[in-house]
């Protein structure tokens, strides 16, 4: 038998057991940061629609104002959807900071500015989420009592 027909021993290919065990690590380490991106976005997604809801019922209860409720100081809570929604609904008469406490009134026609301050939490406990609005509303001389 001549050399050039000779073969070199065998030699079986494939991976060594550390090159499949740091192709498992890389592998498991992309799959933790995906799954991680994936969990964060979906509790954004979550937040997102909860702070929604949250503007759409303070916009509801801040439109009603003057309107099915009548404007009075004072304090109000309650909630909506069973509990998952609380809020706190404080009005007062507004006082233009920028006028001196000793100035004569200008405003001869009776009507008065209010101050509606809504807030509403949702979430657990103390971990929960809030949102704060303020707005002004005029109420005419003489209808303060006028639902």
């Amino acid at each position: 038998m001549s050399r050039a027909l000779r073969r070199p021993p065998h030699r079986q290919g494939g991976y060594t057991l550390i090159e499949v065990i740091v192709a498992f690590a890389l592998l498991a380490l992309a799959l933790g940061l995906l799954l991680g991106t994936l969990s964060g976005a979906t509790r954004q997604v979550r937040w997102s629609g909860d702070a929604g809801r949250a503007a759409l019922h303070a916009q509801s209860l801040i439109d009603q104002m003057g309107i099915a409720a009548p404007i009075r100081a004072g304090r109000d809570d309650g909630d909506f959807e069973d509990g998952r929604y609380r809020w706190t609904m404080e009005i007062t008469p507004w006082e233009d900071p920028d006028v001196p406490p000793d100035a004569p009134p200008s405003n001869n026609t009776g009507n008065r500015l209010y101050e509606i301050a809504l807030a509403v939490e949702w979430g657990e406990g103390g971990s929960g989420e809030h949102l704060r609005l303020r707005t002004l509303r005029l109420v005419q001389g003489g209808l303060e009592d006028v639902p």
